[in-house]
């Protein structure tokens, strides 16, 4: 849109905001539909309140909303795609669009009655393949497409509806009627987006939400969570369902864990989940758990390995099987993608009159077809501006009614509202550059709805964690070390920061910065060095390769650890709190901020500031994650990280071929965080000894060796399996590692700053605990992450006498 020549409309009340906006339309296509004003400029139904509680908050206070909403949407992490390198947030448009009760009905009506014709062709598709031989079907067509899957006939349970959950995508075209611009019914996504854009809506608008007559949208998950409980086989009181994801790399995975966690069901990738006598079961690390029902947002040919597309990832061998054999329900059916064929548009009509005996009342669009358009704000112009619309609905089947035979228009419940965003018809959401929150008016101000429900049965308390997924299980492992990480490289390039800073004042700080660069694996500026030595470089160099360390180019440095924490971060994002999480983007918007172009001073404070986010989110991670399982095992991986690299850090020091004596000590110390501390217990002087004393054997000391190896025994300790008789491996090498510390040479040691041997001896208990502790992630990975499967005897046999 280009700007008038007049200046900006900041000034505007509701009725010149309208009158602009007609005069927009006049400027177009006047005889084109549009949701707010009618063909005569007069606001439709449940329009003028909304303008109104707009215009009393004056344009200030309309850009403090607007500002308001983008911020929570920063805060909550919502984007659309996590991993491409243009990842980017929506902007949700903080005018909402309204629908009013009649057009709702029109449209309510139309996707049931969809649901309910897709249902009885899929029934046919894949069962008595009677509408082939009368040619109400492109049965060429259809036996052609790669979304029809052979293997998928018969599979379906006559008692379960191959299709519990639809999504539809409609616009309006220039008369105000719904068409339809396709089905989504392999992994109907949209839902978590849709519920997020109320929330937010509701915090930034809290007034006005608050006495709007409109329909909320709490009840419809809430009976979609029924549903679902309502398809298991067993265990209706309190099923097992999980939502199977495509895991990470997904564009949508944010939604898929927010909906998990709102719907309060496991999140699922296929290696999480294992079939074992044609039932699904989930890998946790109490053992193998019975899976009753999958949601799924996974396509049809991906989620079976064995049975459909071989090379898949992503799914799990013998799912169809499971499904067909009724080990599991699957929500929707497998093989529903062949619904979603455009080709099958121009035969719906004759369709619906032949199964349903009904005429249909959603047309499908075509390229003809003209849309209708609807209002979004322009924040900088402080004026509404006409656009076109695309809106995915949701449709779900309700609980007690979950057979096939004898489909009612009572046994279907939609959303009232969806997923709204700009853009040409049939333009994917994820293209859209804003997104809408819709509102369906009601007759009078609905009751809220809480997101927690009722129990309706007993419920089996847990606190342990030993139904966490094994996968979830390392990923929180993970995401301590990396933490870890993180903070030792932003603690390291501090230091050598504030001695680059340094350098032309003090010969030593220029020493202490070669060793700096060292620790930093930073030995790649001289062809001629070999790691053992400083790299013989100037100033310059020095000062470049360290600003490198804040760009997003070496897999070392500070932008490629953030993304690993935060890989990880996003594979349990159901097991954080709100306020861990709010913490995680702010450090994501940290780190996207640095560069190398950033001066040495600047770089220093960015490096504290990570410290500071990370010190932050561990601590909410503390303060607020159950201390079950899960936390202890990303309480693991901090500190074993963090044990390693305070030895490696140690080992540097010993290393008396370059080293400045004891200003690296003093490094050391501040690095590990430890520099206060010792001031307080040894004055200014520097003693090796008394600096060993505190970072290796004082078990009081959060930062020292001996403190850490206890807190992973500890910890170690209370995880599963431990109360075998027998030491697994991980313990064996903590114990070995505990030995050698316990057994150190005290006296020896002692005389560290006098005699080669103390050094000698110093550099051999650094080795001994070195080794074990390297050792010991793979052996804790082994026992508790490996998803190797026992052998079992698949044919008994009998010996003779």
């Amino acid at each position: 849109m280009t700007a008038p020549a007049s200046p900006p409309l900041i000034k505007l009340g509701t009725a010149e905001l309208v009158e602009d906006y007609v005069n927009q339309l006049c400027k177009g296509q006047p005889s084109i539909f549009d949701s707010m004003v009618d063909r005569h400029g007069q606001l439709r139904p449940g329009w003028e309140s909304l303008l109104g509680a707009l215009e009393a908050r004056g344009p200030e206070g309309r850009l403090q909303q607007h500002e308001e909403i983008q911020r929570l949407l920063a805060e909550n992490g919502v984007i659309f795609n996590m991993h491409d390198d243009a990842r980017r947030s929506w902007r949700l448009d903080p005018l909402p669009w309204v629908i009013d009760h009649a057009q709702w009905q029109a449209l309510e009506l139309g996707l049931i009655q969809r649901s309910r014709l897709l249902n009885a062709l899929f029934d046919d598709i894949y069962g008595a393949r009677s509408l082939f031989d009368t040619g109400l079907l492109p049965t060429q067509t259809l036996l052609a497409s790669p979304h029809l899957l052979l293997p998928c006939h018969g599979s379906q349970p006559s008692d379960r509806p191959a299709i519990s959950f639809h999504g539809v995508d409609v616009i309006q075209d220039a008369n105000g009627q719904w068409r339809v611009i396709g089905d989504r019914l392999q992994a109907p996504s949209g839902t978590g987006f849709t519920l997020e854009n109320r929330i937010l809506m509701a915090r930034a608008l809290p007034d006005i939400y608050r006495n709007a007559p409109l329909k909320r949208l709490a009840g419809f998950l809430d009976n979609y969570h029924r549903t679902l409980t309502a398809l298991a086989y067993q265990h209706r009181d309190n099923p097992n369902i999980v939502l199977l994801t495509p895991g990470p790399s997904s564009p949508r995975y944010f939604e898929h864990a927010y909906l998990a966690n709102y719907l309060n069901i496991d999140l699922a990738e296929g290696q999480d989940l294992i079939v074992r006598d044609t039932q699904l079961w989930l890998r946790t690390l109490g053992g193998l758990q019975p899976v009753d029902v999958v949601l799924r947002h996974c396509n049809d040919a991906l989620c079976d390995p064995l049975e459909l597309r071989g090379d898949s990832q992503l799914g799990v061998p013998g799912l169809l099987q499971a499904a067909r054999s009724g080990g599991v329900a699957m929500s929707n059916a497998l093989g529903v993608g062949i619904l979603e064929s455009p080709e099958l548009a121009d035969y719906l009509p004759a369709l619906c009159e032949h199964l349903l005996g009904e005429k249909l009342l959603l047309p499908n669009a075509d390229a003809a077809t003209q849309p209708a358009t609807a209002p979004v704000f322009d924040n900088q112009m402080q004026r509404l501006s006409p656009t076109t619309m695309n809106l995915r609905c949701f449709i779900t089947r309700t609980s007690s009614r979950l057979t096939t035979a004898g489909q009612q228009l009572s046994d279907y419940h939609v959303m009232p509202g969806g997923l709204a965003w700009v853009g040409s018809p049939g333009s994917p959401s994820l293209t859209s550059p804003i997104v809408k929150d819709v509102w369906v008016t009601a007759d009078t101000p609905q009751p809220h709805v809480s997101q927690l429900r009722q129990a309706r049965g007993p419920v089996v308390a847990t606190r342990d964690g030993t139904d966490l997924p094994s996968r979830m299980a390392e990923s929180l492992f993970w995401l301590g070390r990396y933490g870890e990480r993180l903070d030792a490289r932003a603690r390291l390039l501090r230091e050598a920061l504030m001695r680059l800073l340094e350098v032309d004042q003090d010969e030593i700080a220029d020493q202490l910065l070669d060793e700096l660069l060292i620790a930093l694996n930073i030995t790649t500026l001289n062809d001629d060095s070999d790691g053992t030595k400083p790299p013989l470089v100037g100033f310059v160099q020095k000062r470049g390769a360290l600003l490198a360390q804040f760009d997003d180019t070496d897999t070392k440095a500070l932008h490629a650890l953030f993304d690993q924490l935060l890989r990880n971060a996003r594979s349990v994002r159901d097991h954080l709190g709100d306020d861990s999480w709010r913490v995680i983007n702010q450090l994501s918007q940290r780190v996207s901020s640095l560069n190398s172009s950033l001066g040495a001073s600047a770089a220093r404070r960015a490096c504290e500031e990570l410290s500071a986010q990370i010190a932050a989110f561990f601590g909410l991670c503390n303060e607020t994650m159950p201390h079950h399982y899960g936390w202890r095992f990303m309480d693991i991986g901090r500190f074993l990280d963090r044990v390693l690299g305070l030895l490696s850090l140690l080992k540097l020091t010993l290393n008396t071929t370059h080293t400045p004596g004891l200003a690296l000590w003093e490094v050391v110390l501040a690095t590990t965080d430890n520099f206060t501390a010792y001031r307080r217990r040894y004055r200014s002087e520097l003693h090796p000894e008394a600096i060993l004393d505190l970072l290796l054997f004082d078990e009081t000391n959060p930062r020292s060796v001996g403190y850490m190896l206890k807190r992973l025994e500890r910890q170690m300790n209370r995880l599963p399996g431990s109360s075998s008789p027998y030491r697994n491996a991980e313990r064996r090498l903590l114990i070995q590692a505990n030995a050698a510390l316990h057994l150190a040479d005290i006296d020896r040691l002692s005389h560290l700053a006098e005699t080669p041997e103390a050094q000698e001896a110093l550099a051999q208990l650094l080795d001994e605990l070195i080794n074990p502790l390297s050792a010991l992630s793979d052996a804790i990975s082994h026992s508790h992450f490996s998803h190797v499967e026992r052998p079992r005897q698949l044919v008994s046999m009998e010996l003779g006498a």
